[in-house]
């Protein structure tokens, strides 16, 4: 598949060994464009689960579980230090 299809389609439509070249035609050539994928992809995640009619915990839930996952993550290293120290 050509370069210029691949930045059209959606991830939902990419098959699995398809998934490379397309977040390599994904990835941003600058840093305003990344701030501007992040933007975009910010407001859809707002419209989609924080600002509807009829909303539910669902939204904010995703949120916070995705913070406490990144936060254990960038802490992992420190967590594993604490573990392997000998309290004697």
């Amino acid at each position: 598949m050509s370069l210029g299809l691949m930045t059209e389609l959606r991830l939902g439509d990419v098959r699995l060994n398809e998934l490379a070249s397309w977040l390599g035609a994904q990835t941003p050539k600058s840093p305003r464009e990344a701030v501007t994928m992040f933007n975009k992809g910010w407001q859809w995640y707002y419209r989609k689960y924080i600002d509807v009619q009829k909303g539910g915990i669902g939204g904010i839930a995703m949120l916070i579980g995705s913070y406490c996952v990144l936060s254990y993550i960038w802490h992992y290293p420190n967590i594993k230090k604490d573990r392997w120290r000998k309290y004697h």
